[in-house]
């Protein structure tokens, strides 16, 4: 009965980062120079593995989709959140918040599949050179990214439409500056025990089992780097490895403290905070991190400008 009594929201106001007018404006431009950068540098990165044979590896095909995915992912969020820099009413209709959440779980799940991807591509690598060539074949790799582009549809899928059975009330106030299904929980006027339980029990399984597996292959391959006796071959590995490493972790940690650690423990400020970690700046950082700390794409990000320039 209360819920006849209940208007249905059609929209939702984002509170976004901060609710000061004066600070908008200088937000706008930070947040716009992010995102440049993440389009430029991710971009680059793509064009560099495209034009250089060297590149044509399982290693660096991954490396592509991983740009290519911080592309989508950063677009998901950023552009809307810029715009609500610079309107007084910042909304986002039901239609658009559920459209967001639906790419921001695909694109954040299939990111974290390919990082797992690119973990044991390093692991069959560096414990397993001779045997390289014959397990990483194209098909192989094709066949990891296919299946990582195809479970996070799902995974995303699933959650979204379950979403979609959610009532929510007027007023709807995010406090937030996106949508994520956290958010939407607070703010729904109907039981979403459900939804909490498939994501928490489904995402624990697919990201507990994707993170365990990252992980395995990173102990195994520092245990066989140490056993190297070739100091050059030791920097080599380790050259490569501690870009993926670095990656890795600026992704999963604030990911798995935003949404496995008790909301009660963390205030609205702490969560936006953490957010834009994962959300905005990881995806600008990849490009920089491949660049600076792994040679080979160093080299070829060299010559990619020579002969642009």
């Amino acid at each position: 009965m209360v819920m006849k009594n209940l208007t249905a929201a059609s929209e939702f106001i984002l509170l976004g980062l901060s609710t000061s007018p004066h600070l908008q404006v200088f937000l706008f431009l930070v947040f716009f120079v992010i995102y440049i950068i993440t389009l430029l540098g991710n971009a680059v990165i793509m064009l560099v593995v495209h034009n250089d044979p060297h590149l044509h590896t399982p290693m660096y095909f991954f490396l592509g989709n991983l740009s290519f995915i911080d592309i989508c992912y950063s677009s998901v969020i950023v552009p809307n959140m810029l715009h609500t820099f610079l309107v007084e009413r910042k909304t986002i209709s039901l239609s658009g918040c559920i459209t967001q959440i639906f790419f921001f779980l695909f694109f954040a799940t299939v990111e974290g599949l390919v990082l797992t991807a690119m973990a044991y591509d390093r692991y069959v690598a560096i414990c397993h050179p001779l045997h390289y060539t014959a397990i990483m074949k194209r098909w192989v790799h094709i066949q990891l990214a296919s299946g990582a582009w195809v479970t996070a549809f799902f995974y995303s899928l699933t959650n979204t439409l379950l979403i979609t059975d959610l009532h929510f009330c007027r007023p709807s106030l995010i406090n937030h500056f996106s949508c994520e299904p956290p958010q939407l929980f607070k703010i729904s006027c109907s039981d979403p025990f459900t939804n909490q339980l498939v994501i928490f029990t489904v995402g624990a399984t697919l990201w507990g089992t994707a993170f365990l597996i990252t992980l395995s292959s990173y102990v195994l391959i520092i245990s066989a780097v140490l056993r190297l006796h070739s100091v050059e071959r030791k920097h080599k590995a380790f050259s490569t490895c501690s870009s993926h490493l670095t990656v890795i972790f600026m992704y999963y940690v604030p990911i798995l403290f935003r949404y496995l650690k008790p909301t009660t423990h963390t205030s609205q400020d702490q969560e936006k905070l953490i957010s834009v970690v994962y959300l905005i700046i990881t995806p600008m950082l990849n490009p920089i991190i491949y660049s600076l700390r792994n040679q080979e794409v160093k080299k070829a990000l060299g010559n990619f400008f020579r002969r642009t320039g």
